[in-house]
């Protein structure tokens, strides 16, 4: 099994185990995301509150609306981001060695190669899943998808593009901060190897965090666009592309509603980030042992000798 498949397969893992943990806050973000009606209540109210809210008026179940297509999302997402990031990382590290030896940068990657491997497995990433997600935000908001056909499914494809920097920030975060660490401690770690849970834990929150505060009225303007735009919404909260509906936002709502919700994301994101990236790393290393028993066994089974 390749390193590029092992990372993919545990980032899947471990986004799934981190979307069960937050996925009630994240129903909850989305709809304060894409709520227009200034007056409602969900807008004013602190995020367990509308938890309750939400249980009370529709049930348990709502939290969890659209969990399943999510999860699905999610392991795809996930998985063809750390495959994808692997393969591009792998590359740009040979060639930083191969600059190292004309005597050019110390072999490692540094912050704008870390920021352009990671926007390039993300753009891939982007092209290969939105269609899930547009099915996510829609359940999530109780709203089907019947209006726009099938390029419909890449609906806030633009601006989901453009929020790719944010796993690139995390990522050039991420990797800045080991990069600092590892040399602090004059060890000749690859990767998360060595590191503790709860360093990775700490690692991938903090990354997160400034990646989320970074991106999030980006975010706020992809789920508007993600959301079913029927001819009975007011014609205000109606858009026809990503500067449309930023303009119209800034109209009618004012600069405020860009941040609509970014308490509950952050709570939400930076928590999950973190259990991704601690399940994720784990899960890598396990891997790589059992390869390396299995393959150590094989090894061993054919240097004995034969018995007659």
């Amino acid at each position: 099994m390749s390193d590029a498949l092992i990372n993919g397969v545990s980032g899947a893992g471990g986004g799934i185990i981190a979307q069960l943990i937050t996925y009630p806050l994240q129903t909850v973000n989305t709809r304060q995301q894409t709520e227009r009606d200034l007056s409602k209540s969900i807008n004013r109210d602190g995020t367990l509150k509308q938890m309750f809210q939400v249980v009370k008026q529709e049930g348990w179940g709502r939290l969890y609306g659209g969990l399943t297509p999510s999860l699905v999302g999610t392991a795809a997402s996930q998985g063809v981001y750390y495959y994808f990031y692997q393969i591009f990382r792998d590359r740009a590290e040979l060639v930083s060695l191969a600059r190292q030896r004309k005597g050019i940068g110390d072999g490692s990657l540094g912050m704008l190669q870390s920021l352009v491997v990671a926007s390039l497995a993300g753009s891939v990433n982007v092209l290969l899943t939105n269609p899930i997600w547009v099915i996510v935000t829609r359940m999530q908001i109780k709203e089907l998808y019947d209006e726009a056909g099938l390029l419909g499914f890449w609906k806030g494809v633009f601006p989901t593009l453009i929020m790719v920097c944010n796993p690139a920030i995390q990522f050039m975060l991420y990797e800045s901060m080991l990069k600092k660490l590892k040399k602090n401690r004059a060890s000749n770690m690859k990767g998360a190897e060595g590191l503790t849970a709860i360093e990775i834990f700490l690692f991938g929150a903090v990354a997160k965090l400034g990646a989320t505060v970074a991106t999030y009225p980006l975010l706020v303007v992809k789920s508007r666009l993600q959301a079913k735009q029927g001819l009975h919404i007011d014609k205000r909260h109606r858009y026809r592309g990503t500067w449309d509906a930023i303009t119209k936002m800034i109209r009618y709502e004012g600069l405020f509603q860009f941040y609509k919700g970014m308490g509950t994301k952050i709570v939400q994101s930076v928590f999950a980030a973190a259990v991704l990236f601690m399940i994720k790393e784990e899960l890598v290393k396990m891997a790589r042992l059992l390869l390396t028993r299995d393959l150590t066994r094989k090894n061993s089974s054919r240097l004995e000798p034969s018995r007659p």
